[in-house]
């Protein structure tokens, strides 16, 4: 047998080298020099990419009860929660039997036979049968296995508490974003943030795009404890019935750091319904969105003015004749009463318009119109709530006598009710302006920031926040026959009984006041302030509606922090 020729087996040879070299080539392009490219490939058919959104955070009060308003550590109440909602849908072609899918579906649902048969039969290719539904509806709706329908989860704003502090609260609004209250200033703290979801498969995992960031929104717990809340919101309610006020705010807070322990307000409404609200007003929060002039309970602001200037002192007496002469203009006491000789005190008690203006007259009007300012009367106060208002009372500035001499009594000034509030703390607690505050702390997972009082330096001395506050101590001891007067306590305050403008701004309402009340306790050491207005009681004055309503919550409020007696009411 022949031997094959040696050229032959070379070229053989040859090929198998060539070939062998062309397959190493190819793998080292592929997996050396284009390793990225189809790495990236690779990855991206085996990885699904989505937008995530994290939850809204959530809205909660604690009451005070153990540390007598300093701090909520008590029991927790939530006010803003977020609720699954489910809605169905269904594909009417993959419905073997429309008639009864319909029959078992509506037995669930509480939707007649009818309806959802006219939902199916109006759409080819998807319906929507059915919102808002809770998580136990939609278990039962499994259990059924219909074939063509689908479910989809739709987070939804719940508030457990109804009507309660409604206004303060506000409502996450149908475009998904916080609509006003704290919903609405805390938009950006309470809304969850957007995040890419990154799904690997295989042996793959699911992380965000920054897994050490929380995407959820931060929870808030206000200042509001829920039981004064409470007890405010019945007296509101309380008072609509037996003098039938058009409307009503209570403000309950800390003088020393202006914590708001309550922010009650009549009508209200339930925000989650808010959609049913005819009214768009009802919405406000009076307290901090609504001007009025407040009446006699600007007085005691008067006198601190005049008190720190040293023009008058607790004991100043003048003469009233029941009217002043400004040229063609004339101001008269309440019911054109005449007093005769009186004292700063006794003005106060009396609530004597003619001897408000008489101490505002004893310092130049600039000088007045500094105090009012230095008090925070033309300014927003700067709380924690969406829509804040105020008014900068530009025509007293430059105005006339006249002017001064009726804004000395609380009259052509416009103020808001917190401002009002604010004022009086400065009062109460020595003569600091303090910045009054809704929320207590924000919590997101494990970080929690709090909040810290703001207090500004002393606007009145302690000397003059002294005098005032024996001044109003007698106000609550003789003035109104003692209405407001609780056995064993110093409790100080002032009344005011405002007309009410009219809207074309010449004049005021014949049959319409505002009767208001403004006091703190227990006086030489307070705890607690509380404004009551009350817009349109059909009684003739405050000491007849806002006093009696102040001294039920602030009994109240004593009895709940258990607050110690001043002296023995039976010691002789």
């Amino acid at each position: 047998m022949k031997k094959p020729k040696s050229w032959r087996v070379n070229i053989v040879f040859i090929f198998i080298l060539l070939f062998g070299a062309a397959i190493i080539s190819r793998l080292f392009f592929l997996q050396i020099i284009e390793r990225k490219l189809y790495e990236s490939q690779a990855l991206g058919q085996q990885t699904t990419f989505s937008n995530v959104v994290g939850t809204r955070g959530q809205i909660f009060c604690e009451n005070s009860q153990e540390t007598k308003g300093v701090q909520g550590s008590g029991e927790v109440k939530s006010l803003a929660i977020n609720k699954d909602s489910w809605t169905i849908s269904a594909s009417p072609k993959d419905i073997p039997d429309k008639q009864k899918f319909a029959e078992l579906l509506s037995q669930i649902t509480k939707q007649t036979v009818k309806q959802i048969l006219t939902l199916l039969d109006g759409s080819n290719s998807y319906a929507v049968l059915q919102k808002d539904l809770s998580g136990e509806q939609l278990d039962e709706i499994k259990a059924l296995n219909l074939k063509g329908l689908s479910w989809q989860n739709i987070p939804d704003r719940f508030y457990p508490q109804g009507e309660m502090a409604s206004q303060t609260i506000g409502f996450l609004g149908g475009a998904g974003s916080g609509q006003y209250g704290v919903e609405g200033y805390y938009e950006d703290v309470l809304k969850g943030k957007s995040g890419v979801v990154v799904e690997k498969s295989g042996i793959g995992s699911l992380f965000s795009n920054n897994s050490q960031i929380s995407l959820n929104g931060s929870d808030l717990y206000l200042t509001i404890d829920y039981n004064i809340q409470f007890q405010a919101e019945e007296l509101l309610k309380q008072e609509q019935k037996k003098n039938d006020i058009d409307s009503g705010q209570i403000i309950v807070m800390r003088p020393d750091t202006g914590k708001i322990l309550a922010l009650a307000e009549f009508p209200s409404f339930n925000p989650n319904q808010y959609s049913r609200e005819a009214d768009l007003n009802i919405f406000q929060n009076s307290a901090v969105q609504k001007l009025f002039e407040p009446g006699s309970i600007m007085k005691p602001f008067t006198m601190a003015a005049a008190l720190n200037e040293g023009k008058i002192t607790p004991d100043t007496t003048y003469t009233d004749t029941g009217v002043v002469d400004f040229g063609k203009y004339q101001i008269h006491n309440f019911a054109n009463e005449k007093y005769g000789l009186q004292t700063m005190t006794q003005v106060l008690e009396s609530s004597i318009n003619t001897g408000a203006v008489y101490a505002e007259q004893q310092i130049p009007h600039k000088t007045f119109f500094n105090y009012l300012d230095n008090f925070g009367f033309f300014q927003k106060t700067g709380v924690d709530l969406q829509g804040e208002t105020y008014s900068s009372n530009y025509l007293l500035k430059n105005g006339p006598d006249v002017e001064y001499a009726t804004a000395s009594f609380g009259q052509g000034i416009e103020l808001t009710p917190l401002q009002i509030a604010r004022g009086f703390c400065a009062i109460a607690n020595g003569g600091k302006l303090v910045k009054p505050y809704m929320v207590e702390k924000i919590i997101n997972g494990k970080d929690e920031v709090k909040t810290r009082p703001d207090v500004s330096d002393p606007i009145i001395s302690k000397q003059t926040a002294s005098q005032l506050n024996m001044m109003l101590i007698n106000v609550v001891d003789k003035g109104f026959n003692s209405v407001a007067k609780i056995p064993g306590y110093y409790l100080a305050g002032k009344t005011g009984t405002a007309q009410v403008p009219l809207k074309n701004g010449k004049g005021y309402e014949q049959d319409k006041t505002i009767q208001s009340f403004v006091g703190y306790g227990p006086a030489l050491n307070p705890q607690f302030l509380i404004m009551v207005k009350l817009d349109n009681p059909k009684v003739p004055k405050s000491s007849l509606s806002a006093v009696p309503v102040f001294k039920k919550l602030a009994q109240y409020i004593i009895n709940y922090w258990q607050i110690p007696p001043d002296y023995d009411i039976n010691a002789k």
